[in-house]
């Protein structure tokens, strides 16, 4: 259906339930697209695996790709923990590896079987229901007995369980070490016993100048998110299975500044991932067949964007507080304005940036979890040692910029739910004194999820958001912060929700924190930070981050001390510097003008919130 472009993408899941499932698959159409093509060729699909039965090569790539979703799941124990629960709800946590079982034995005729069985239309509900006289029912089995099916089962043999690694600053800077390859890329190595021998790998690379890449924005964007759709010698869907049959979780994408790459996979594979992952970074195809597939993609997105409420107060708040021509890569398109550098795009133009800025002189490199760094580093220098990037790099910066107050309202005409948005520049460096005072403050206020001021009273004391926080931003080299408010609420309280966190800022000015408040948000908020550096995908972006920086974590350290020796008038006095809720520029968009229809009716029933977005 995509491929012949009467869909922009197609989607499906099988839900697993103690209870009788059901299978959801989708397909999202482009506005220009006739739906009733779109409906034929789904239906047709469906339909039709009677005389286009699945084939042993589809068969052994979705068996692939599934048992290597349960092999990285068991990995990592905060995701078995979360996997069994489901499955104790279904009947009993050992459901899990006879499920895994049966995966692995799983045949063509059992799998035609179950379609022919389940995938008919007297099953199948297409946008609306509509009954027939005599309905061809699917007959569901009853509960199988769970005891049964499990008497005498044994499991796999135990995975390996890893160490139990200090994630403190010191420890960390203990057990890494840094070095170059020979076009000057940087790569910091961690390894550590993992669960699983599980490893993580981070690359960037950087590309490209303010003055260089001018205009060139959209052909940047479509080169990055082109490399992975197929290399000189793979196809799209021979990346994708290589992939799976090495237990890997692999993502590359890119933009008009930079390329990224992150994997996971497991200590055997992490060579051979890494040299498919430098063919496609090296060699790529750009085949006209997915350009034209991506810029459908695009298209769709951009359409979806133009009414979200979200996207569209984002979008103009962007705008307004970075403040570039047009042409500079920093300039922020308009929804209108992105659908037709889009659409005017060619293929021509991605392979000329990647001829022009694509190459390895600039990256950085992180890899931390089960390795050896003695398989991999030759594998890194091989392949991207000499691999140099044509034009000069310089950082594109963000120098600070006074913008004055905006207070815009945007209407978003059907949506139930309106989206806020207020923040004000700072001039400030994240190595600035008052960092560590601003960090703290904002989780206070605002960046605890459930437990600041703000989710307090806005979320659980007046039930006006069903999402509300505060974010601040420094940068490490320009002396350009930001700080931000948001939240998701319905378009009837669009008045109170402003009225209530304007409130509790001039509170927080005003009068700061109680002694009670930071010691609780200190302990949490460090915990916090420890946490991060345990998370081996965390850590690892951090350390890339910070060979590009030129920083190491005694920088951590150093903020942490800091946080520790904080007092409540420390933290008013920063705030006071820095924030001014009369700069403040605020940003709303929902369907106000018809607030009044999602009003709640005298003696309704309260309905549940969505979950946070």
């Amino acid at each position: 259906m995509v491929e012949t472009h009467k869909a922009s993408s197609i989607g499906g899941y099988f839900q697993l339930l103690h209870d009788p499932g059901f299978v959801m698959l989708s397909a999202e159409v482009p506005t220009d697209k006739p739906i009733d093509d779109a409906r034929k060729a789904f239906l047709s699909t469906l339909d039709g695996l009677a005389s286009a039965p699945f084939t042993k090569e589809e068969l052994d790539r979705a068996r692939t790709q599934l048992l290597k979703q349960i092999d990285l799941t068991l990995n990592v124990t905060s995701r078995v923990g979360i996997e069994l629960s489901e499955w104790i709800g279904m009947g009993d946590w050992r459901l899990f590896f006879l499920h895994r079982d049966r995966i692995r034995k799983a045949t063509l005729e059992d799998v035609q079987r179950v379609a022919s069985t389940y995938l008919k239309p007297s099953n199948r509900t297409v946008g609306e229901f509509l009954p027939t006289a005599k309905p061809d029912r699917a007959e569901v089995p009853a509960t199988p007995d769970v005891e049964a099916e499990l008497a005498n089962y044994k499991g796999d043999a135990a995975i390996a369980q890893g160490e139990a690694f200090d994630a403190s600053p010191a420890n960390i800077e203990k057990r890494v070490t840094r070095r170059s390859l020979g076009n000057g890329a940087a790569i910091a190595l961690l390894p550590k016993k993992t669960r699983g021998e599980t490893v993580v790998s981070t690359g960037v690379f950087r590309f490209g100048s303010v003055e260089a890449l001018k205009d060139l924005d959209t052909a940047g964007s479509f080169a990055g998110e082109m490399l992975i759709r197929g290399s000189k010698h793979h196809t799209r869907q021979e990346i994708q299975d290589a992939f799976d049959k090495l237990k890997a979780r692999v993502s590359i994408s890119g933009g008009p500044t930079q390329a990224s790459v992150g994997i996971e996979t497991v200590r055997a594979n992490l060579p051979e991932v890494w040299k498919l992952v430098i063919e496609i970074l090296k060699e790529p195809a750009f085949p006209e067949k997915e350009f034209e597939l991506l810029r459908e993609e695009s298209l769709a997105a951009i359409d979806q964007q133009v009414s979200d409420p979200e996207a569209v107060a984002t979008n103009v708040f962007e705008r307004h507080m970075n403040d570039f021509p047009k042409g500079d890569v920093r300039y922020v398109e308009t929804p209108q304005e992105e659908k037709a550098a889009v659409q005017a795009v060619k293929l021509e133009d991605a392979r000329k940036f990647y001829a022009r800025f694509y190459g390895a002189s600039h990256a950085q490199i992180s890899i931390v979890g089960d390795f050896d760094p003695a398989a991999v580093v030759p594998v890194l220098e091989e392949g991207l040692g000499s691999w140099t990037s044509p034009e000069p790099f310089a950082r594109v910066p963000r120098p600070f910029q006074d913008t004055a107050a905006l207070d815009k309202s945007l209407e978003t005409p059907d949506k139930a739910n309106a989206f806020f948005l207020a923040g004000q520049n700072l001039r400030i460096r994240d190595d600035d004194p008052d960092y560590p005072a601003l960090l703290l403050g904002n989780y206070i206020f605002g960046g605890g999820f459930l437990n600041s001021r703000l989710a307090t009273r806005v979320r659980q004391k007046e039930g006006l958001s069903y999402e509300v926080g505060s974010q601040l931003f420094a940068s490490p080299f320009d002396e350009s912060g930001s700080f931000v408010e948001y939240a998701i609420y319905a378009p009837q309280n669009a008045a109170k929700l402003g009225t209530a966190v304007q409130e509790e800022l001039k509170r927080a000015l005003d009068t700061g924190f109680t002694a009670a408040e930071v010691d609780a948000a200190r302990s949490g908020y460090l915990q916090a930070r420890q946490v991060s550096r345990a998370q081996d995908a965390e850590l690892g972006r951090k350390l890339a981050s910070y060979l590009f920086i030129g920083r190491k974590l005694d920088f951590d350290a150093a903020v942490d001390k800091k946080l520790a020796a904080l007092t409540p008038e420390a933290i008013l006095a920063a705030l006071k510097r820095r924030l001014d809720p009369a700069k403040l520029t605020i940003v709303k968009a929902g369907d106000f003008a018809n607030a009044s229809k999602y009003e709640k009716k005298p003696g309704a029933p309260t309905p549940p919130p969505p979950p946070p977005q």
